[in-house]
């Protein structure tokens, strides 16, 4: 059984080490997440401190999904604080440990991070994601569209840039 539910910062910081885990294992398992060293752990740790820390500041909110009480999968949902942004929110770090994958996990939490958003006022979501990535076809059955691409975006772990495809959503009456 799967359990989905948000973290404040004061609920996510004793479970650090569960979240960078999480982001080990898919960096690990070659995910195009922003790192490109799966034992750098320092800088994922790094990465998760800051993320608890805009999680304190009303920045982003945290999903996590729990199967059989431990962290198997996170999404982000980022909101902009600008004025001219608003009405928008931006999904990062949709992940699922490799453990944990093929079970419907990310569909759930992007179907809950969608809510979020909504609930927060949010009209339109974009997210990016490595070009040619299962996670395009994921976003394309839940009626994300494609704004466009862009070549040499990052790196991945083999060392190679690979393009990143730019998505959105429009939310209508969630």
């Amino acid at each position: 059984m799967i359990d989905i539910e948000p973290l404040s910062a004061t609920q996510a910081q004793p479970l650090l080490a569960a979240l960078c885990d999480v982001l080990q294992g898919c960096v690990a398992d070659g995910a195009s997440v922003g790192f490109i060293d799966a034992d750098d752990r320092a800088a994922i740790e790094r990465f998760w401190q800051d993320k608890i820390y805009s999680l304190a500041s009303g920045d982003n909110q945290l999903l996590v999904a729990y199967q059989q009480g431990v962290i198997v999968a996170t999404v982000m949902v980022g909101f902009s604080a600008m004025p001219n942004g608003r009405h928008r929110a931006e999904i990062s770090k949709l992940l699922v440990h490799p453990r944990a994958r093929r079970q419907g996990i990310a569909r759930r939490l992007m179907q809950q991070a969608e809510q979020l958003a909504a609930q927060q006022g949010k009209t339109l979501l974009v997210l990016d994601t490595r070009s040619g990535d299962v996670a395009t076809d994921l976003y394309l059955s839940m009626d994300w569209q494609i704004a466009g691409s862009i070549p040499l975006y990052a790196e991945s772990t083999e060392g190679v840039l690979d393009a990143t495809t730019v998505m959105f959503k429009v939310l209508r009456g969630l």
